[in-house]
């Protein structure tokens, strides 16, 4: 895996080995960024299940002002950090090692943009989704890789479906505040 583009552009980042790992693939973050480009510039970042902290060092990469990844692995805290030193963003970025309820429930922060891809299979999307939407911002995104099968809701908490992206076995719903 590498950053694509901006300021650490080409930097190689470590990932997680293990059949448990599912990192997301540089098809899938390449159309993903492509569409949230105009929208990362001085952004503040939330990164649920955030693994090696790819999408976050992404965002960070293309002027995110902040970001704080989440993962209740000390194995993907660890990587996420070390890619969040090598990349030279320690200082915009924390990495928090708790479950994403916990951090959800005790933070008293303002998210701009929340990613949010949890392991599959495992029911977490639509609780984490309710849990971050007291943290977003008046003009807030949520952004949910999940697999064709899972539906989501078309609006909760006063945020709707503003385009879901297909790319192969992974879907990119994005939620954006209002209308």
């Amino acid at each position: 895996m590498r950053v694509i583009t901006g300021s650490a552009k080409g930097k190689r980042l470590v990932t997680p080995e293990g059949k448990d790992v599912r990192p997301t693939p540089d098809k899938v973050k390449e159309g993903l960024f492509s569409a949230l480009q105009f929208d990362i510039e001085g952004r503040r970042i939330l990164d649920l299940f955030a693994g090696s902290g790819q999408l976050s060092v992404e965002a960070l990469s293309r002027g995110a002002e902040s970001a704080v990844l989440v993962d209740s692995s000390a194995v993907s805290v660890r990587i996420a950090k070390t890619n969040i030193d090598s990349c030279g963003f320690s200082d915009r970025a924390r990495v928090i090692h708790t479950d994403y309820a916990a951090f959800c429930a005790m933070s008293r922060d303002v998210f701009d943009i929340a990613f949010l891809d949890p392991p599959y299979n495992e029911g977490l999307l639509m609780p984490a989704i309710k849990a971050v939407l007291p943290l977003m911002s008046d003009y807030g995104m949520i952004v949910c890789e999940h697999p064709p099968e899972v539906i989501l809701e078309e609006s909760i908490g006063g945020f709707s479906i503003f385009k879901t992206y297909r790319y192969g076995k992974v879907n990119v719903t994005v939620y954006r505040k209002g209308n």
